[in-house]
């Protein structure tokens, strides 16, 4: 008898709770959109934060709910957003073709580094002794904290510098944010001509740390036929709503710090 009062006491609270739990779960339960589940299933899982949106989930369920446009995901592309929209019944969007760039061209014969650093083999961890060990400040340090977060093996360091291959990229942005120099944008393939550098610093600054910047002559912005070309703080930028890709830049520029990139 000792046992037994005690043994349907705790018996009963678990009945209990089991109805109460049972009771919450009809009462607090929230129907889903089976579409919500179908366009995850299509989204690549790679919860870039490309889209705008925390993740994958996310996307999906504002898609769904939020009417988020269906092409908003680059690593997924076109393809991609025709499912999604096969799935919403409405007619697809295209997407854009992107791919990121490494805005620096300062390999290691154009500079150098001042100091051997023994500590964490990243650039981020370079960074912060004297704003990195490179001659230039503002250049690409070289140690692959891009290549590391790139699931699609799409950057590679090739002599001292982070290079992206286009036809690997996803466009997703990782390599971007994990760019302590903030040398790494995200842009349409169509928009091939690039100025490979980031520096501020005047021309002569600029030319004793690499042999590859952009000295702000100006001679770019003099020879372009489409007036796409601007120079501020001793810096060449494209205008790409103006620049048609001529070349006539790439050609005129004294350092070549302008290329046609790959796409």
């Amino acid at each position: 008898m000792t046992y037994i009062v005690p043994a349907l006491i705790l018996g009963g609270c678990g009945v209990l709770a089991g109805v109460l739990l049972t009771a919450a779960a009809k009462f607090f339960h929230v129907e889903t959109d089976e579409r919500i589940e179908k366009i995850g299933g299509v989204l690549p899982q790679a919860n870039c934060g490309a889209c705008g949106f925390a993740g994958c989930a996310d996307y999906a369920d504002a898609i769904v709910n939020k009417g988020a446009a269906s092409n908003l995901c680059r690593p997924g592309g076109s393809e991609c957003s025709a499912k999604i929209s096969e799935i919403l019944g409405t007619s697809a969007s295209e997407v854009v073709p992107m791919t990121a760039v490494v805005k620096c061209n300062g390999d290691c014969n154009a500079t150098s580094t001042q100091f051997e650093f023994g500590g964490v083999q990243s650039c981020k961890a370079v960074k912060r002794f004297y704003g990195g060990n490179g001659l230039c400040k503002h250049g690409c340090i070289g140690l692959g904290d891009c290549a590391a977060v790139c699931d699609r093996d799409a950057i590679k360091i090739v002599n001292g510098v982070a290079k992206v291959i286009p036809t690997l990229c996803g466009a997703c942005g990782q390599c971007a944010s994990a760019c302590p120099n903030n040398l790494i944008v995200v842009k349409p393939i169509a928009n091939r001509t690039e100025v490979l550098c980031s520096s501020s610093a005047d021309g002569k600054t600029t030319k004793a740390s690499c042999k590859n910047g952009c000295i702000g002559c100006r001679i770019c912005e003099r020879k372009c036929p489409n007036g796409a070309i601007k120079v501020e703080d001793f810096h060449a930028s494209i205008d790409y709503d103006k620049c048609t890709n001529c070349g006539e830049c790439v050609k005129a520029c004294p350092v070549k710090a302008i290329h046609v990139c790959e796409g």
